[in-house]
């Protein structure tokens, strides 16, 4: 079988990934940076599990120096690169933009001189739906986007048009929709609501509660890609450089997401209503219909979702 390079190895999604391409019968490898963008003490435990329950190494590359991750390529020899390694966080890339210059464009130039040293034909790499801000929803793939709201959608946007301008064989983008589950982010509104509820701290709640998001779960996006995946193999598909929007196709007001946690930590929040912060979009909605023409179907509510992250947190935190 073919050998997937998995970029962000350590990471939330290629965490789950990884497990599904191994039991699909690819060789798997992984890279990461272990950074400190969130606890690298939970990257290290993910990466322990891929190594002793599955096999699969991730090493310790950064992609911010070219040579070590040309090193890694040409030594490695993947068939498919996944690239997954970024620097996330629309809030947080208002206040220090330029890790996201370097680790997601910079970053990002490397892997494809990288590619092309070590004769890589195929990438399948993640973009974000937050690069269609402000365009009618529900958000699709074919309207062309405006003015990026902060570095890291204009980050991901340059990583698309990088791919799209490299002479990759294929070269497909997933933009993703606020992906969760267990082991999850923990700057993502899940993980960070769950830990303060936990706590019995506040949680705070932008533009006083009136957010829509498109949440997905974290199953949902790995057979997205599962699918694309399998598409770069299949000798009969010529290649494309196409972008496809991954999510649930469901709008869920972000009070509704709050109850849910509630519900399942047995646990009322104390909430904070705050303004809109400048980093954010009111609503989201994904147009998966690309995707679902090639066999995609997002399966998870969030009430089943928002249950499964619940009781591996407790699990994993030891919370009764």
């Amino acid at each position: 079988m073919p050998k997937i390079l998995i970029t962000g190895g350590a990471g939330f999604i290629a965490f789950h990934l990884s497990q599904c391409m191994h039991r699909n019968g690819y060789e798997v490898v992984g890279l990461d940076n272990f950074n400190n963008y969130y606890d690298p003490k939970l990257k290290h435990a993910r990466a322990e599990i891929l190594k002793d329950d599955f096999g699969i190494n991730v090493e310790n590359v950064d992609l911010k120096s070219a040579d070590d991750l040309t090193e890694c390529l040409s030594r490695n020899k993947p068939d498919l690169v996944v690239h997954l390694g970024a620097y996330a966080g629309v809030r947080h890339s208002l206040e220090h933009p330029e890790e996201y210059v370097t680790n997601n464009i910079v970053g990002t130039h490397n892997l494809i001189q990288a590619m092309k040293n070590a004769e890589v034909e195929n990438v399948i790499y993640a973009s974000t739906s937050c690069v269609m801000a402000g365009n009618p929803l529900p958000w699709n793939e074919h309207e062309k986007t405006g003015y990026q709201l902060n570095p890291y959608g204009y980050s991901k946007y340059t990583n698309e048009s990088q791919f799209m301008a490299s002479d990759f064989t294929n070269a497909i983008g997933l933009r993703f929709f606020t992906v969760y589950g267990p082991w999850g982010r923990p700057d993502m509104a899940l993980f960070d609501f769950t830990n303060n509820i936990v706590k019995g701290n506040p949680i705070h709640l932008f533009n006083f509660g009136d957010m829509i998001r498109d949440f997905t779960y974290v199953d949902d996006i790995v057979q997205g890609i599962e699918i694309l995946v399998n598409r770069c193999f299949n000798a009969a598909v010529p290649g494309e450089k196409e972008i496809y929007n991954i999510g649930n196709g469901r709008q869920v007001q972000l009070m509704d997401f709050v109850k849910e946690i509630e519900k399942n930590l047995e646990r009322e929040a104390i909430k904070v209503l705050v303004p809109k912060h400048p980093a954010d979009t009111q609503a989201t909605w994904s147009d998966t219909t690309k995707l679902e023409q090639l066999g995609y179907k997002s399966t998870t509510p969030i009430e089943e979702g928002v249950a499964k992250f619940i009781e591996w947190y407790k699990s994993y935190y030891g919370v009764n």
